[in-house]
């Protein structure tokens, strides 16, 4: 996994094992690779791996049974959506705001741009 400069690598961890929840490879109730393998996957040291785990079951996510290894909670997908709004909404929003504003773009050129995006990109659902 290469990792980038402006996110903690846990959290693009973090990341990473949510995409795999929402893309249905690690399925509710089911086990995820243990801190040493998935470790060895990303090339990452095993307390990184730790880490996101901790942080992951902070937020309801995965949980562990004891002496089983790390799961997929039943609403995983439920809370991913959630967690990943907020860090949408509370990080990445301002900076389109601020791009935005010091580019002059309207909001209705926003729309228009948004709307031809999902037109093009998720043709089935239109």
């Amino acid at each position: 996994m290469e990792f980038k400069d402006k996110q903690s690598i846990y959290l693009q961890i973090a990341d990473y094992i949510c995409e795999q929840i929402l893309l249905g490879k690690w399925p509710p109730n089911e086990r995820i690779p243990s801190v040493r393998d998935l470790g060895g996957m990303l090339e990452v040291n095993p307390n990184t791996i730790m880490r996101t785990y901790d942080f992951l079951q902070n937020k309801e996510i995965i949980f562990n049974k004891r002496g089983i290894g790390y799961s997929v909670s039943e609403d995983a997908q439920q809370r991913i959506l959630l967690y990943k709004k907020e860090r949408f909404l509370e990080s990445e929003l301002p900076e389109v705001f601020k791009t935005l504003y010091l580019l002059n773009i309207t909001m209705d050129e926003v729309e228009t741009l948004y709307k031809q995006f999902v037109v093009d990109t998720f043709p089935l659902n239109n």
